[in-house]
């Protein structure tokens, strides 16, 4: 599998929500005061990057610039800003690959490596196929299971070369793939803890569910069935008047 050759983007003509992004946009305005739309747009362009398959063509960031009355340099900063935001068309699967420095201590070199091998792209490459887009990216605030990379919504965390090669697999053939930990463990339990398990996600659905992303692969902690002791009042000690020494005669 090879890179895409660069070539001019062919931009869309026209851009429009769907009904079902048109009520989750006005949803979104109606959050906020009036006069205060603007205040939307993130989710606004959001919605319409997931709309245009991973990236935000003129005409999308034109169309939610109208929706908000807001000059359409002022989205473009926005847009411009986050990196969230692409302005290129990406693959299906964008992997996102963290190499700061605790994930690069944990290995990082060596998923950036599998990537490559498996691929046959680097980073700001797209393989022919459209599957695949390949970004270096800094910290991601899962330091404590590095190395990882985010595929679109998810988090894969705790990766070496082999299960980085693995989880390639699993996103060509589409259906599930494990997200969170790896190996196993739960939230940030210490390597080598045994615990329930990696949770997956169905990735042959498209466009990805966004609420999966809040999970990150995190199992639900079960509350605890445990009774707390009652509490017993601590008897105060009795007071004790302190008597005066007499005072010796100078």
């Amino acid at each position: 599998m090879t890179a895409a050759p660069a070539s001019p983007v062919a931009e869309p003509t026209s851009f429009s929500f769907n009904a079902d992004n048109l009520a989750k946009a006005k949803a979104f305005v109606a959050k906020y005061p009036a006069g205060r739309q603007a205040s939307a747009v993130l989710p606004l362009l959001d919605l319409a990057q997931r709309q245009s398959g991973g990236w935000l063509p003129r005409v999308a960031i034109e169309y939610v610039a109208d929706f908000l009355a807001m000059p359409y340099m002022r989205v473009l900063e926005v847009v411009t800003f986050y990196t969230m935001f692409k302005q290129q068309p990406v693959g299906k699967y964008l992997l996102q690959i963290c190499t700061t420095t605790p994930c690069w201590l944990r290995g990082s070199d060596a998923v950036v490596k599998a990537c490559r091998d498996k691929l046959g792209i680097d980073f700001n490459q797209t393989t022919k196929n459209g599957l695949f887009t390949m970004e270096e990216v800094e910290c991601l605030g899962a330091c404590v299971n590095a190395p990882m990379i985010q595929v679109n919504d998810w988090f894969v965390e705790d990766l070496d070369a082999e299960r980085t090669t693995a989880l390639l697999d699993a996103l060509s053939r589409g259906g599930e793939i494990p997200i969170g930990s790896q190996i196993g463990r739960q939230g940030s339990a210490p390597d080598g803890m045994v615990t329930a398990g990696s949770q997956a996600v169905d990735v042959s659905a498209k466009p990805a569910d966004p609420a999966a992303a809040s999970k990150m692969g995190l199992a639900s902690k079960k509350p605890s069935t445990a009774k707390s002791a009652p509490k017993t009042a601590a008897k105060a000690a009795p007071k004790t008047s302190a008597k005066t020494s007499p005072k010796n005669p100078s």
